[in-house]
């Protein structure tokens, strides 16, 4: 992204699909590595990209999951999914698009289709990356968890937010 570009990019947002499947496992991947590389270390970010490489999970991820794209010049930058109504199991937006609003977008519009199936709460499990986000948009802390990944532990929180429905 060149310095031009406002810090709001004008993205537009959609249904992802399985169309979208190689985009977004590349963006996965590339996010954990250059947005995430802070928060944890090397074999940690290569265990955690490595869930890229589960195909059957993420065909589900497409099949089951409402899931939003953002598109900015053709490119998804960003994307979220629902899991059950309740759960959002993915947020990521690509390493050059950070503090845009992409995420913000895309989270309001999920919360939103939350409160449209009448759900109470939101919860998601969050890396210490996204933590300061997912507060941002009126989430708490439940509790610090372990994940252990290919042999390796990752930390990350269980959040949870209440909805006004």
């Amino acid at each position: 992204m060149n310095s031009n570009t406002s810090n709001n990019p004008k993205v537009s947002i959609r249904n992802g699909n399985k169309n979208d499947l190689n985009e977004i496992l590349l963006l996965f991947q590339e996010t954990i590595g250059n947005v995430c590389k802070n928060d944890y270390t090397h074999d940690q970010l290569e265990a955690w990209k490595s869930g890229a490489e589960n195909k059957e999970r993420w065909e589900k991820v497409i099949g089951d999951q409402f899931i939003l794209v953002a598109i900015y010049n053709h490119q998804i930058v960003g994307f979220c999914t629902l899991e059950k109504g309740d759960y959002i199991d993915l947020l990521f937006v690509h390493k050059d698009y950070q503090h845009k609003g992409i995420a913000s977008q895309l989270y309001h519009l999920i919360e939103k289709e939350a409160v449209r199936q009448n759900k109470k709460y939101l919860t998601a499990d969050v890396s210490k990356t996204a933590k300061s986000f997912f507060e941002r948009v009126g989430f708490e802390v439940i509790r610090e968890q372990t994940v252990n990944v290919k042999g390796i532990d990752l930390t990350n929180y269980k959040m949870e937010k209440e909805l006004i429905l």
